[in-house]
């Protein structure tokens, strides 16, 4: 899959909705896609959504579904009413559980007359150990069951691009500008890195949310990111 369509998605990773909106007023469209995790829908539930609807950006909810197959079904088709590009759900939570969100997003789009959102499945959080035959097992059962991809960091991704042939979609976190900065991921990479290995969407947070400037910073990654696709 060619990766020159690589999009950044800015990590909301912030304690209020005032915060979120100054990041987005900010740097859309720079950024079109804009990460909605558990803290802050938690916090705020679909006002946040709401919010980035009105400024036309693009949503990726992740809160890494996780649940009996018709209590998924129904969080899926909720998170396809609000419209969002994007959602999370773990692979490990087995084939009959992500069997029902694929079938529940699938219905209820038709029903509402909305497109479906992507469906992406988590392997291994970029904070844990993975061996790369756990993760490819993991990605192989979710795209057996329809998922439109997957989140791997990008040690993992060119394994994936290589052993799995047909198309889909790579979600890679753990973005940074300087490899040498972990945080609280173990297995991190640079844009340019992640393209290169496959990845089709890079998730960044605190290098642009700590940023000095973040505008430069996020013109600063672009300038790698599409460097690298060329």
């Amino acid at each position: 899959m060619k990766n020159q369509g690589a999009q950044i998605i800015l990590a909301l990773d912030v304690d209020t909705i005032e915060e979120a909106k100054g990041f987005v007023d900010t740097l859309y469209p720079k950024i079109k896609i804009f990460k909605v995790g558990s803290h802050l829908f938690t916090t705020y539930g679909p006002k946040i959504v709401e919010m980035l609807h009105k400024s036309g950006a693009d949503i990726f909810l992740d809160l890494k579904y996780y649940d009996i197959p018709n209590t998924i079904a129904q969080s899926t088709a909720a998170a396809t009413r609000l419209r969002v590009k994007m959602l999370t759900l773990h692979i490990s939570g087995g084939h009959e559980m992500i069997k029902a969100a694929v079938e529940a997003a699938a219905r209820q789009a038709e029903v509402s007359g909305l497109a479906r959102p992507l469906l992406i499945g988590v392997t291994v959080l970029t904070s844990q150990k993975a061996g790369q035959r756990e993760v490819l097992k993991l990605a192989q059962l979710g795209l057996a069951c329809g998922l439109d991809g997957v989140v791997c960091s990008v040690h993992e991704a060119a394994v994936l691009r290589n052993k799995i042939k047909e198309n889909f979609l790579i979600v890679t976190p753990g973005i940074r500008v300087d490899n040498s900065i972990k945080d609280d991921q173990r297995r991190t990479a640079t844009a340019s890195q992640a393209v290169k290995a496959g990845s089709n969407f890079l998730v960044i947070g605190r290098p642009i949310l700590k940023a000095d400037n973040p505008i430069t910073k996020t013109e600063e990654l672009l300038g790698d990111l599409y460097g690298a696709g060329n």
